[in-house]
């Protein structure tokens, strides 16, 4: 959820620049099943507009109504939505509306730690009785090498010692995922659109002399153009994904080489056949035997789930839907043959991830 709390900073500093008041609502817990899981958060501004949300668009209505407290009294407060009277749903969902009221220096810090893919945690304080006070409320905490640096979402909030009314809910804000696609051919462009509708941060590679440039590419946060026979792919990180797609089995080779000189990434997708793979495996061991195994159990080619897809946009949906699968650590099965919630990990099979 971390590209989701990106654009409601991303909205938050709009807001402030035009001096709009705002208040945050969080999912702290749930009772029962809910279309989001705790920690989704929506940002709502004075003059009614929304980043985000908080379920699949049926609680924003009375999150925006009860918001309306929050906004005069500057103070949080906690609500319940029960779906069972309301939606036929089994679920309750417990939500924190607090203000948010960063100083520009924890605004430019939240950019900077989003943009250098650094790690934090968000720890919202709440209570399930309904009540408000300025002892729940949420604080970002910043783990650096020598101490603790804690941002909190509104001035007001007294971060106290958990009472036996009060819980803690803490998500871990990872590195957004990140796709390298290498290739600028045309389903290029249809994997780097649905990515970043995804919320993925998107970086496409194509050589010096490609003509392409960033605008070419709908949803891309940087275009590279690097030598096959000098890249440098220094950049990626371990929740970096790589799809190799430039349709031309030398290029492919040299980049799938210099690939395994670099941080390993957690996925590298080649397209075509199952034979064009183990040609590239082949060219890849014959040219440094020393390549890594967990390099070698990172490829996966053909890349994607078996879903009939044909054109570029169903490809590209089928590949995403493998990422995902692999970096959630899941089987893929249809939901009605799910034992369990929806959204409970011990009820599925897990898949091998190296």
């Amino acid at each position: 959820m971390t590209h989701e709390f990106k654009e409601i900073l991303t909205q938050y500093a709009i807001a402030k620049q035009l001096g709009k008041a705002t208040v945050l609502a969080t999912v702290v817990y749930v009772e029962g099943s809910s279309y989001r899981r705790p920690g989704v958060r929506m940002l709502i501004r004075e003059d009614g507009v929304m980043t985000g949300a908080v379920s699949g668009g049926c609680v924003e209505k009375e999150v925006l109504r009860q918001a309306q407290a929050v906004f005069t009294n500057k103070t949080a407060k906690m609500m319940t939505y029960d779906g069972k009277y309301r939606l036929g749903c089994e679920g309750v969902l417990y939500i924190l509306i607090e203000p948010l009221d960063l100083s520009t220096t924890h605004i430019n810090t939240l950019k900077e730690l989003l943009g250098e893919r650094k790690t934090f945690d968000i720890t919202s304080t709440y209570s399930k009785s309904l009540l408000t006070g300025n002892t729940i409320g949420s604080v970002v905490t910043v783990n650096e090498s020598e101490s603790n640096k804690e941002i909190p979402f509104y001035p007001n909030y007294k971060k106290t010692v958990t009472a036996s009314s009060l819980e803690n809910h803490k998500d871990k804000m990872n590195p957004c995922m990140r796709l390298v696609i290498i290739g600028t051919e045309h389903d290029s462009v249809s994997l780097c659109k649905l990515a970043s509708l995804s919320g993925w941060e998107v970086v496409v590679v194509g050589a010096p002399s490609s003509p392409q440039k960033l605008t070419d590419f709908t949803g891309a946060t940087e275009f590279k153009k690097i030598a096959t026979d000098s890249p440098d792919f220094m950049f990626i990180d371990e929740d970096t994904v790589v799809v190799l797609m430039t349709h031309n089995f030398a290029k492919d080779a040299l980049y799938l080489q210099a690939l395994s000189q670099s941080a390993i990434p957690s996925y590298i997708g080649l397209l075509g056949p199952a034979q064009r793979r183990e040609k590239l495996l082949n060219a890849l061991i014959e040219y440094n035997p020393e390549t890594p195994s967990k390099f070698l159990e990172r490829i996966h080619g053909p890349a994607g789930l078996n879903i009939g897809a044909e054109t570029p946009q169903e490809i590209a949906i089928s590949i995403l839907s493998e990422i995902l699968a692999l970096h959630r650590n899941q089987n893929p099965i249809f939901l009605q043959d799910k034992k369990g919630a929806i959204h409970d990990p011990k009820e599925s099979i897990a898949i091998s991830k190296a």
